[in-house]
């Protein structure tokens, strides 16, 4: 078999070629792959005790990756202290501001359809009631365990279904607080990178031992939480190309038994389980003709940072139009801060996205992308009888006549109105070879400004 690698860059993963795609045969994850491409917007979540210190997640436990991942926090201290410290933060975690109503009442007004959650990143550590391992925020030595929320996972699930929110349970492959994955001798204390500190081939015995902790580890995430929409799976270097075969499509369908339809997102591995693709921290130059979702940061981080910096509302919403034209899902990230809130200045800023979905959505929700997709300050999406064209603010002034270069029969051409507009404007247009041209004189300069036009074919 190709052995397969998986690009890492300062913890941020490539993502698989489209020749890599297989489509699924499953009518129900068909389905199931068509209600993906319908919601658009996901809130994403990267939470663990490493919030405390306001560092990257799990990264500077791997010693390869310490040049970029340990570089901003003067430890003083050897890789093996380091190891230590990092892993007794479950001794300190207690968000006691947590409350998973306000998390999801933010969420809804944000307009999020869907919410994707660290049940478990690379350190091992659980957000949930892991049956199968102690390094978990319900175990004894967690201060926050008594709390009623203890069960992180399960009170955000609950709380952001409630909200007919959907569930994607992001789940890391690779766990390197688990003795069969990274074996803790002095050896492998002096140097460890991000995959096993073995040789599976030549010790199967200890693989075993792994393959049957995350078989189990799975399966009660996907039996035992409620419905779930997806199961995201991180580490794509945990696949049997590069000899870390955790036989992950026998899990997916045991799973499945329980969750109909449930999608498999195990990322940058190509394959019948990677059911979509995963940009990071980027939007692809050009539409992607599979299932898509450009995972990117709100702030300068996945994990919390003290003091960062945050996208404006506007920011947002032109990333958002630029990945949904193309035919993706943006998947925003926010890292929550130690004491169990989202921080203000993220809220501030999804809240106003929020406002401009809830009054605009309708070009965004269940769309798909049409020719030409996007053009100058233009991006298209289409629904229907209905094409959009999204005027994006460029900072320039607009003239009062705007070709729309859509080669479609039109019958009519309005702008999207505003809640408080009683009428819809029609738009006088002439059909031109290469658009149709909206009169001058039909709108003002303030109103091409981040305005979206709604075309009317005579067909679909």
């Amino acid at each position: 078999m190709k052995k397969k690698k998986e690009t890492v860059v300062n913890g941020t993963h490539n993502y698989s070629p489209v020749e890599d795609y297989i489509l699924p045969s499953d009518p129900l994850v068909l389905k199931k792959i068509e209600w993906f491409r319908d919601q658009k917007f996901a809130l994403m979540i990267h939470w663990g005790p490493y919030s405390q210190l306001g560092i990257v997640e799990s990264w500077a436990l791997s010693d390869e990756d310490a040049p970029w991942s340990r570089k901003c926090v003067d430890w003083n201290v050897t890789g093996d202290e380091f190891k230590r410290q990092y892993f007794a933060l479950n001794r300190t975690f207690n968000p006691i501001r947590f409350e998973p109503d306000q998390w999801a009442d933010i969420a809804q007004k944000s307009g999020f359809r869907y919410l994707i959650f660290t049940t478990k990143h690379h350190d091992g550590f659980c957000m949930y009631d892991s049956h199968f391992s102690d390094y978990k925020v319900t175990a004894p030595d967690c201060p926050y365990h008594t709390s009623r929320y203890a069960d992180i996972a399960g009170a955000l699930f609950h709380a952001f279904r409630n909200r007919n929110i959907g569930i994607a349970c992001y789940f890391s492959k690779a766990d390197w607080h688990i003795g069969s994955y990274w074996q803790d001798d002095e050896t492998c204390r002096r140097f460890q990178n991000r995959g096993p500190s073995y040789d599976p081939l030549s010790n199967p015995q200890e693989w075993e031992k792994f393959v049957t902790y995350t078989r189990n580890q799975i399966l009660e995430l996907g039996t035992g939480y409620g419905p779930i929409d997806i199961m995201w799976f991180d580490a794509g270097w945990v696949n049997a190309g590069n000899g870390q075969d955790i036989r992950l499509g026998s899990i997916v369908e045991e799973v499945r038994k329980s969750q109909p339809g449930m999608l498999s997102c195990d990322r940058t591995v190509g394959g019948a389980y990677e059911n979509y693709i995963t940009p990071e921290q980027c939007v692809p130059d050009q539409p992607i003709p599979v299932p898509w979702e450009s995972c990117i940061t709100l702030g300068t981080s996945f994990s919390f940072r003290y003091e960062d910096h945050y996208k404006s509302p506007g920011e947002v919403i032109s990333l958002l139009i630029d990945v949904v034209c193309k035919g993706g899902n943006l998947a925003i990230n926010v890292g929550p801060q130690p004491d169990g809130r989202l921080p203000e200045g993220a809220v501030n800023t999804l809240l106003e996205v929020g406002k401009w979905l809830s009054q605009y959505g309708e070009a965004i929700y269940g769309t798909r992308p049409v020719y030409p997709y996007k053009k100058d300050n233009l991006a298209f999406t289409r629904k229907g009888k209905r094409i959009y064209a999204i005027q994006l603010p460029d900072g320039h002034s607009a003239e009062t006549a705007l070709l729309l270069p859509i080669t479609e029969n039109i019958c009519r051409i309005f702008c999207m109105h505003d809640q408080n507009d009683l009428e819809v404007q029609m738009l006088p247009f002439e059909k031109r070879p290469d658009g149709y041209l909206i009169r001058p004189g039909s709108f003002t300069a303030d109103q091409a400004q981040g305005r979206i036009f709604v075309l009317e074919c005579t067909q679909t």
